[in-house]
């Protein structure tokens, strides 16, 4: 048995040192999946706005609002697969709350999308609490170890 060396490894930059243009990619990958993410937020938002005064029958079943919560947490996983600052995982709900605030405004016609009633709280409720508590959780989670 005989063991074989590679007497050229030195010219070679090691395969993990991020050097060249996969480096480049990563950096810029980032910033544009937190703005793809950012703008998911405001489609999915609309689709919400959209889907809540739905009725079952004669009684309002607000579905969307309920499934806001489920979508704000899946946009927060993203971001924070992307960067683990606090900041870059706030951003989709940052951009959803502005989605709401134009969306609850009256428009140049008088027109709200937004009704005032229980489905707009609840849409604001379902779509905000969730994935505040996960970041809040996932934020101090070193306050919450036993020692």
């Amino acid at each position: 048995m005989t063991t074989k060396t590679d007497r050229h490894a030195a010219d070679r930059p090691p395969v993990g040192s991020g050097s060249g243009r996969l480096s480049a990619v990563g950096v810029l990958a980032a910033p544009v999946t937190l703005v793809l993410l950012a703008v998911n937020a405001l489609i999915t938002l609309s689709l919400e706005v959209l889907y809540l005064p739905t009725y079952l029958g004669a009684t309002a079943f607000p579905l969307s609002g309920v499934l806001a919560g489920v979508v704000n947490l899946l946009l927060v996983f993203g971001a924070r697969s992307v960067s683990q600052r606090t900041a870059a995982m706030v951003l989709p709900l940052v951009a959803w709350t502005l989605g709401f605030l134009v969306s609850a405004s009256t428009g140049p016609g008088g027109d709200v999308l937004l009704a005032s009633d229980w489905r707009t709280v609840l849409l604001l409720f379902f779509g905000l609490v969730p994935p505040l508590l996960y970041i809040y959780f996932r934020v101090n989670s070193g306050l919450f170890v036993r020692m």
